[in-house]
């Protein structure tokens, strides 16, 4: 398949998760505690607890997650997400939603599951299943074409051995291609805190990418919660907030210096702050690295263009921006189906109109992420 001659690799296709998925594929011991999934639109991505109570979003924020019926965004989501939905979000669908759209391959990457572990506090084993029974189901859902669909292991950051162990199983006995994290900080460390580095060297020896994502309303600490419930100003600046945030803990906090087979990908956060963000952490290397950032070897953005990628949206038209700045190979493409800023069905004809040459485009549709994903 190509869409007008290009190849296109989804570096983040979503799908909607049963609504009892960690009541199947949970371990016995936590299934009593097992988050559930609302049902009540067409990409409704709330979890609950067994109480009814929201699972990891926050207070302020519920107020603004049941969406009307007579909202014009849900319309529209029910009229293209609908037959979707109404095959009950399987894998065939999911495949059938590529071919519509245009897209080659995938890696698959949660809605419910991106608030499944991200209740402050949460207890280290709970988390841990949670993980474990998500991958389990994914894997499932993964085999109808494990050519084209590809699995993205869910690992918690509440035990960091708990992370390595499941990394280890998502790719030795899952098959998956990666793993994910959301940005938001757990338990106040940083990324380049100590404490990870059993993980990134794992994820180095496995030779798999590490992608971060974001979801909206986290109970964690997140980029743009203080405009509360909100959606769209804390949208605006939880996804490329926190992305910022996680990007320069790796470059200027020193993982990707000690850890230089690392590659992690920034998800769904948009790639035009690349330029400014590396442009000020490079400012400030020179100002206080000495002091602040001894085992940098070279400026924070050449640690970003050596390891790092940023998602572009299908109309960011910044893009060419980037593009100048730093070169096309460090961005990856993304549809964001099924959500509601997803301009499915028409996300690859829209990207295909943006502001950069050709060879751009083949690089961020397709190259780019079969070398981020390891499939070259």
């Amino acid at each position: 398949m190509a869409k007008n001659g290009f190849k296109v690799f989804d570096s983040d296709l979503h799908i909607m998760e049963p609504v009892d998925l960690w009541q199947k594929y949970m371990d016995s011991k936590y299934v009593d505690q097992a988050p559930r999934g609302l049902n009540r639109h067409a990409t409704d991505l709330s979890l609950v607890h067994p109480d009814g109570s929201p699972w990891g979003i926050s207070p302020e924020f519920v107020a603004t997650a049941p969406r009307p019926t007579t909202s014009t965004a849900n319309d529209k989501d029910e009229l293209r997400y609908g037959p979707y939905a109404a095959r009950g979000w399987s894998s065939e669908a999911q495949l059938d939603a590529m071919d519509a759209e245009g897209v080659d391959v995938a890696v698959i990457y949660p809605t419910r599951g991106l608030h499944a572990v991200d209740e402050p506090d949460m207890d280290p084993g709970l988390a841990a299943a949670v993980a474990r029974a998500y991958n389990d189901w994914l894997y499932d859902f993964c085999q109808e074409d494990p050519n084209r669909l590809l699995g993205s292991g869910m690992i918690s950051a509440f035990d960091v051995n708990d992370a390595v162990s499941e990394a280890r199983r998502a790719v030795k006995e899952l098959g998956f291609r990666g793993v994910f994290l959301r940005p938001n900080i757990v338990n106040g460390r940083n990324w380049h805190d100590p404490y990870y580095e059993p993980l990134w060297s794992t994820l180095e020896e496995l030779n798999i990418p590490l992608g971060f994502h974001e979801g909206i309303g986290t109970r964690l600490p997140e980029v743009g919660s203080i405009f509360g419930s909100n959606f769209m100003l804390r949208h605006t600046f939880c996804h490329p907030g926190e992305q910022m945030l996680a990007a320069a803990s790796f470059c200027g906090g020193g993982t990707f210096a000690r850890h230089p087979n690392l590659t992690v990908a920034f998800l769904e956060g948009n790639c035009s702050w690349l330029p400014f963000l590396l442009y000020r952490l490079d400012e400030h290397w020179e100002w206080r690295g000495d002091t602040d950032a001894p085992e940098l070897t070279m400026a924070p953005s050449e640690y970003f263009k050596r390891q790092g990628y940023a998602s572009v949206e299908a109309d960011e038209e910044p893009v060419k921006y980037v593009v100048a700045d730093i070169g096309s190979s460090n961005i990856l493409f993304s549809t964001d189906f099924p959500h509601s800023d997803s301009k499915f069905p028409n996300s690859v004809e829209r990207f295909l109109e943006l502001d950069i040459d050709d060879d751009a485009k083949r690089k961020i549709l397709w190259d780019n992420c079969v070398d981020t994903y390891r499939l070259g």
